[in-house]
């Protein structure tokens, strides 16, 4: 909550205020009515050089994400803390009843003082936007932190400190944790109906496996071959009943023919010393696996499981340098490249002779050269 008594220069903004100590000095937590983040802040210039500014500049194409965010849920949207700091004149009243050390009051802030975002500057942009799309968000609010400002240096250590330590989850628990991504929800739930996917077989929060982990995929390559697979290339797709039927029936049909992964499954080989043995245990082959998928349920709408019957004749291991290396790996190590992911499924087309496109061709001729 704010007012002020006019439109002077001697008028105030008076937030109902939380007071707390960090090294040594008084910060400040508020709520702030969205309609008033225009008026309070603003920001650097582009022009200004790096070296006097205290944050970074906005990257506008992640505005628009944030944007649809805020104005597409309405009713269940979640925005974390915007940190200020304020270059003027501050008082914290303490409410009368508990005394001067009370760390509930009112804090008096000049509307001359100027404010500096240290962290939440793209959070202060998609608002604005949101705002002319959705005039009902203006009396929504978000609390702020507020930092009396001591001087340009100090606020470009604060962007470092608070920037520094801060991790985005990994894509795997996004993946997870994202119950509005309706794929997500259908592909998590096809997990336990393909034994390889299952039993604790695949990593649900990290983007790779560690060398002496069961695991033996990640949830984001399965993922991400899942929507090669069924040829999504929209960011946010959708899983109909009838695909996720398509999914699991693929993934068990391409587990039926790779009788390392069922040797895993059955615990008759460990996963670690499968990743050290063979790539299909990798994602960039799950990747190709999925592409390869695409391609075959729509070529080979009848005769597809038969295809997948030539699997156990490839030889899978990595010291099979004439068919991976140059595709699914680069000087023995496995690539993640999309130009090796496009030659690994080239391979294994051939492999289950099924003709290669003109694009693909032209992709094996420049490997060959």
């Amino acid at each position: 909550m704010y007012k002020n008594n006019g439109l002077g220069e001697s008028d105030n903004f008076v937030f109902s205020a939380l007071r707390g100590i960090q090294a040594g000095r008084e910060y400040y937590v508020v709520m702030c009515p969205l309609s008033l983040i225009s008026k309070l802040f603003v920001f650097n210039e582009f022009d200004i050089p790096p070296e006097l500014r205290a944050q970074r500049t906005i990257n506008k194409a992640r505005v628009p994400e944030i944007v649809s965010y805020l104005v597409n849920n309405k009713n269940d949207y979640v925005f974390s803390s915007l940190t200020a700091s304020i270059d003027g004149q501050v008082e914290f009243k303490p409410i009368k009843n508990e005394g001067s050390h009370s760390k509930v009051g009112e804090l008096t802030i000049p509307m001359t003082a100027k404010f500096l975002i240290n962290d939440g500057q793209h959070r202060r942009a998609a608002i604005l936007e949101a705002i002319e799309k959705r005039p009902e968000l203006a009396v929504e609010s978000i609390s702020v932190v507020f930092y009396v400002d001591r001087g340009l240096k100090h606020s470009q250590q604060m962007f470092s400190d608070l920037n520094k330590h801060a991790i985005r989850p990994t894509k795997s628990l996004n993946i997870l944790y994202n119950n509005r991504d309706h794929f997500s929800h259908s592909l998590i739930s096809a997990l336990s109906l393909v034994p390889i996917f299952h039993n604790g077989l695949t990593d649900l929060e990290k983007t790779s496996i560690s060398n002496r982990s069961k695991k033996v995929f990640t949830l984001n390559s399965i993922y991400h071959a899942t929507k090669e697979l069924l040829g999504k290339t929209q960011k946010n797709p959708t899983m109909s009943d009838a695909e996720m039927k398509v999914v699991v029936e693929y993934w068990n049909e391409v587990y039926a023919n790779i009788p390392e992964w069922q040797k895993i499954v059955k615990e008759e080989l460990h996963s670690s010393d499968a990743r050290k043995e063979y790539v299909h245990v990798h994602g960039i082959l799950l990747h190709a696996l999925g592409m390869l998928g695409k391609e075959l349920l729509e070529n080979y709408k009848d005769e597809w499981k038969t295809k997948l019957r030539a699997l156990p004749k490839i030889d899978w291991r990595r010291s099979n340098i004439v068919a991976w290396e140059g595709r699914a790996m680069l000087g023995g190590r496995l690539s993640k490249v999309h130009m090796n992911l496009l030659l690994t499924t080239n391979y294994l087309k051939k492999r289950l002779n099924m003709k290669l496109t003109i694009a693909q061709a032209t992709l094996e001729k420049s490997l060959i050269k």
